[in-house]
């Protein structure tokens, strides 16, 4: 069931179209939307802090929380536009820094939404999508940066090899499943493909095989593997993220 849902507010107004995503999310499972926007995101590491003088901390500081503003006035406005409940909530610094500061916050939620990283414009929501995926023990949805519609599941491809990962994310992507029944109005037709395809291969494989079959939604494991006290994503999740056409539904 999924009740309560956690955005991560983008400050770029282009990339604005994961408000009006999530808002389609909440709108179709009747939850309340909570849009977060972090006013340091781009934090300093506490060893260099000294080091700045004082006026242009402040200024970097002021120059922040004027971006993380902008970015919930806009949800609001979207908010108000769509009717959905929800609310924000402005999170002016961290000592652990963002990523691990949403991560905990989704463990109060039943789902997370982010956008994907753009390379091109130099957003990075890596280790926040990371962070998220593997700390906070709840399912996410990375939105594609070229994403134009809101919540669409009329064709679903899920990711099956028999693994934990995989298991979790198809349980978790139930209420999704359901939901595309009842929009269907009959039972749901499943296909099941079988491809082999070489550990380096299987992004293209899978990314490949979702715009064959226009798909508009991905479910699929986050596979990755722990170095010392961190995880690492697997190379299958590193490539479906960076090449991403369609929102993905993952979990681990």
């Amino acid at each position: 069931m999924i009740k309560d849902i956690i955005l991560h507010l983008e400050r770029d107004s282009s990339r604005d179209i994961v408000c009006d995503f999530a808002a389609s999310t909440a709108e179709m499972f009747a939850a309340h939307l909570t849009g977060v926007s972090f006013a340091f995101a781009a934090s300093i590491p506490n060893y260099i802090v000294p080091n700045f003088p004082p006026g242009v901390l402040a200024d970097l500081f002021a120059e922040s929380e004027t971006a993380a503003r902008g970015a919930i006035d806009r949800f609001e406005a979207t908010m108000k536009r769509t009717g959905v409940s929800a609310e924000p909530r402005l999170v002016l610094q961290t000592d652990s820094g963002p990523p691990r500061t949403f991560s905990e916050m989704a463990r109060c939620f039943d789902l997370s939404i982010i956008m994907q990283s753009d390379d091109y414009r130099g957003i990075n929501n890596s280790t926040l999508i990371e962070a998220t995926l593997f700390d906070s023990g709840r399912p996410l949805i990375v939105v594609p940066y070229i994403q134009q519609e809101r919540l669409n599941l009329d064709r679903i491809v899920c990711c099956w090899d028999g693994s934990r990962a995989a298991v979790r994310a198809i349980n978790d992507a139930l209420p999704l499943l359901r939901k595309a029944r009842h929009l269907a109005r009959h039972d749901i037709k499943i296909e099941v493909r079988t491809t082999p395809a070489a550990d380096i291969d299987v992004p293209n494989i899978i990314l490949s095989h979702v715009a064959d079959s226009a798909a508009s939604l991905l479910v699929m494991g986050g596979y990755g593997h722990s170095r010392l006290r961190e995880f690492v994503l697997g190379g299958a999740t590193r490539g479906i993220l960076s090449a991403m056409t369609v929102p993905v539904f993952m979990s681990h």
